[in-house]
């Protein structure tokens, strides 16, 4: 059991594994003998919380949700669980490909503790969920992968479990069927669900998750808000370590100047954004890019001057260059960020400001959605 309001606490828990093996994707020596996943990975989620977990492929995602959900030991350290675990974790895991899908439900169901009664109750939920028409009842070995992450996100949202564990299983599939899940997951948040959730989706992250944790080579590298945790994965990401939202000492151009037009907009209304950048040496080219988005988190457009067959450079000396990009305001009533970000002209990152410029809308229309779309209605009478 954990403490008051905490569900899941995962305490000093570290992963070894025995043998050589290749360590990281971006470190290629050989280990000797032993690679530790994870390494001294401490924090406590709280009950009815959605928690994202951040990192790069091979950071010990993965790994930390397979202990968290019983498929792995630890090596050190322990994790508490305060309530029943239903795991999303690696595409069809645990399914038997030659079972059909209603069986596969049937047998993780009872695995998990659920009586037959509580089973064939929800059966006709998890199909149509899972929207597979007659493949429900064929083989899964006949699936696509498609397929096997409805089958397996139907059935384990559907076990109402206290502590629900998905790793990328959002990443396949159709758009539809993926924004269903998410509302989904949003339904079982609100009603109290602890979900542990690692998605690439920086814009899901911080749509669906209040907190997050960042893992880099195996260790816990940061734990905050999902926006604080994104922006530091973001900022790694591009310069290999953590930096403050300017650019590293050292890089060859970075932003000293950031301005917004105006900071309210209705639609129509231009948007301008003009920036001074410090060029530090000699460059063929910039490439400067724009990301907008809403309230949520969720990216909106985007663009860069490369895609829009604009050079900007080149620059044969130091100096500053100052730089603008204007375009029409078509998102609808709300508020959102703009993130800017001045690349190499081969895409090496120079500065990236995350959110750092914000704007709202105020039109009094009453669209749906974030783009107002320039739509154009016609009638005529007809007889037939």
């Amino acid at each position: 059991m954990t403490d008051n309001g905490v569900l899941i606490s995962i305490q000093n828990v570290s992963k070894r594994y025995q043998g050589a093996r290749w360590s990281a994707p971006w470190r290629r020596e050989k280990s000797n003998g032993e690679f530790w996943a994870l390494r001294n990975i401490d924090m406590d989620i709280e009950r009815g919380e959605c928690f994202g977990i951040l990192g790069p492929n091979g950071s010990g995602k993965s790994t930390l949700l397979e202990i968290v959900a019983g498929i792995l030991e630890a090596t050190e350290g322990r994790v508490l669980l305060g309530g029943r675990v239903s795991a999303l974790l690696e595409l069809g895991a645990g399914f038997n490909p030659e079972f059909s899908g209603l069986e596969n439900v049937r047998l993780n169901a009872e695995l998990l503790g659920m009586s037959r009664d509580e089973i064939e109750s929800r059966m006709p939920a998890i199909e149509a969920f899972a929207e597979i028409g007659e493949f429900f009842r064929r083989p899964v070995r006949e699936y696509s992968s498609g397929m096997y992450v409805r089958l397996a996100f139907a059935a384990a949202i559907h076990q109402e479990p206290e502590i629900l564990i998905v790793d990328e299983a959002l990443a396949v599939g159709d758009v539809r069927f993926a924004n269903k899940c998410i509302r989904r997951l949003e339904e079982l948040k609100d009603g109290g669900t602890t979900v542990l959730f690692v998605s690439h989706d920086l814009g899901l992250v911080k749509r669906l998750c209040a907190r997050a944790a960042l893992l880099w080579q195996g260790r816990l590298e940061a734990l905050g808000t999902s926006k604080e945790v994104s922006d530091l994965y973001i900022r790694k990401a591009q310069n290999g370590s953590p930096s403050a939202a300017t650019a590293k000492p050292g890089a060859p151009a970075w932003f000293v100047k950031l301005a917004l037009n105006e900071s309210r907009f209705e639609i129509g209304e231009e948007i301008v954004v003009e920036t001074h950048v410090e060029v530090d040496e000699p460059l063929p080219g910039l490439q400067f890019g724009i990301l907008i988005r809403n309230r949520q988190g969720i990216e909106i457009a985007g663009t860069n001057n490369t895609i829009e067959h604009t050079p900007i450079g080149p620059f044969p000396e130091r100096g500053r260059a100052r730089l603008r990009v204007a375009f029409p305001c078509r998102f609808t009533r709300g508020e959102y960020s703009i993130t800017l970000a001045v690349q190499g002209p081969n895409g090496e990152a120079f500065d990236w400001r995350d959110d750092c410029l914000a704007f709202q809308v105020t039109d009094p229309r009453d669209y749906a959605g974030s783009v107002a779309l320039d739509a154009t209605f016609e009638w005529t009478q007809s007889d037939e």
